[in-house]
Formats: C-alpha cells, structure tokens, sequence
C-alpha cells in the first residue's frame, strides 16, 4: 500500500532515461518536478515524454511541476536571490510559455515574498489562456511574515529549506518548517517539504542517520509532499532513494501525528 504523503521526484540527467524512470515509478514516484535553472526546452520536452510514456503505460497520473528558476544569480554551483531583479523575469517567462505549451500541471514559483507575487504569477499564466496552479516556494523571511496572505491565493506552498538558510537563522528552520505546515493544514492546502532530504545519496547508496530522522519528522510533522532534488536528478542512486524514502514515510505514517494529506 503507498504512503498518504507523495514523493516528489526531480527528473535531471541520471533519471530521464526510459529504464530509470519505469524502476522509480516501481517505487512510489508520485510527481515528477523539472528544475528549469538547468537545462535546455529540447533536454525538458525529452523528460516530459518520457514521464508521460511510462506513466500511460503504467496506467499512473504523474502529475508534472515545472520549478521556474526566479530572480537569482549563480554564485559557483549554486545560485542565491537577487533582490534588483523582478519576481517574474525575462528567462520566466519564456520558460513558463514552454510549459504552458506542454501541458505542465502545476507551476511552482521561487523566491515569493508576497501573495502580490503569486497574482502575478496566475495573471501572467492566463494571458497564455492557461489555468496552471501555483505553488508558491517559501525561501525568505517576507514570506514567512507574510504566509497567511500568501496561503490565501497559492494553490500549495513548498518549503524551500536550502534557500530559506540563506534568510533565516538554521536553527530556526526546524521549527519554521513545523509553523508552515501548521498554516498549511489550517488554510487546507498542500505542503511540500523540499531540499537535501536524503542529500547524501546523491553519492552514497544509503542515507545518514540524521537524514532518516529528518525525513520522519517531517512526517509526524503533517507534510503533505516530500521533494527529492540532486538525490534523483543527478544522484548515482535514484530509483534507490524513492525506495528508501518511501519505506521510511510508511513508517513514520505508523507513529505520532499523521493527517489526511491534501495531494497534488
């Protein structure tokens, strides 16, 4: 039986091929989420076939998340927010008039501070004559400050922990994360935990003890979602990591407080 909370995986260049997909949708592969601050329109069209193929023939409903990359500046191997830039910029848009052309389910939308971001957001999705839901990323203080608002108008939020490290103080981030959810539940709308869940599988073929204690906390906690990014994206071991988060969700869906989810 799957777990009641989904399991987002990240499709990247170690997860797009026909077989590595079909053994990850063995396990509980629940959505799929492309990360559009890597990769061409051609190497994302290739993963949204591929997605689609295995799913009809698995006779499954993949949903697809298209991540759009937002204001920020790379900085090495990683990127952080740049506050001169808009909330919706040029590579944005182009990027969402693609996914709006292959039919993407939900679009998620980074770096929101506000719930005036996401109304643009929904507003640039018409003009396209699109109805996409957004889910909105809490990475930055302002959203934190301002999610009841934010709540209002998202159609589901993601907590963007890596980021939001980068705004807050770490150690708050535990507790933040649990507020979140908290409002989540209370707005019934759902929430995904997201970023460095099972992060050392990205090399390793099994996770540290912090990570699987990490992952069963956010359970009891009342998360809807849980996301995996470099661990499926460009990780040895992908179809390995869904396995191992999902037999971990289950568990932890056995102890403590386990909601109702609200799925995508």
């Amino acid at each position: 039986m799957p777990s009641r909370a989904q399991i987002i995986a990240t499709i990247g260049p170690a997860s797009s091929g026909i077989d590595v997909l079909r053994e990850m949708m063995t396990h509980q592969m629940d959505v799929a989420r492309l990360n559009f601050s890597w990769g061409s329109h051609d190497e994302h069209a290739r993963y949204i076939s591929n997605i689609r193929l295995l799913a009809g023939e698995a006779n499954k409903k993949i949903p697809i998340i298209q991540d759009l990359s937002g204001p920020r500046i790379q900085t090495g191997a990683g990127h952080k927010f740049d506050d001169a830039s808009e909330i919706i910029t040029d590579k944005d848009i182009l990027d969402l008039r693609f996914g709006i052309e292959q039919n993407v389910d939900y679009v998620a939308m980074s770096f929101v501070g506000t719930d005036t971001d996401i109304v643009k957001m929904k507003d640039e999705i018409k003009k396209y004559g699109a109805r996409i839901p957004v889910i909105a990323k809490i990475e930055r203080k302002i959203a934190i400050e301002n999610i009841d608002n934010i709540l209002l108008v998202a159609d589901a939020i993601m907590i963007g922990r890596g980021d939001m490290a980068n705004d807050v103080p770490f150690e708050q981030i535990p507790f933040i994360q649990q507020e979140l959810i908290n409002k989540s539940k209370a707005f019934k709308k759902p929430v995904i935990v997201a970023t460095q869940m099972l992060l050392t599988m990205v090399n390793n073929p099994e996770p540290t003890r912090a990570e699987l204690t990490d992952v069963s906390q956010a359970i009891t906690q009342g998360a809807d979602a849980l996301m995996l990014s470099e661990e499926t994206a460009i990780g040895k071991y992908p179809a390995k990591a869904i396995d191992i988060m999902e037999r971990l969700i289950l568990e932890a869906e056995k102890h403590g407080q386990t909601p109702d989810c609200c799925h995508l």
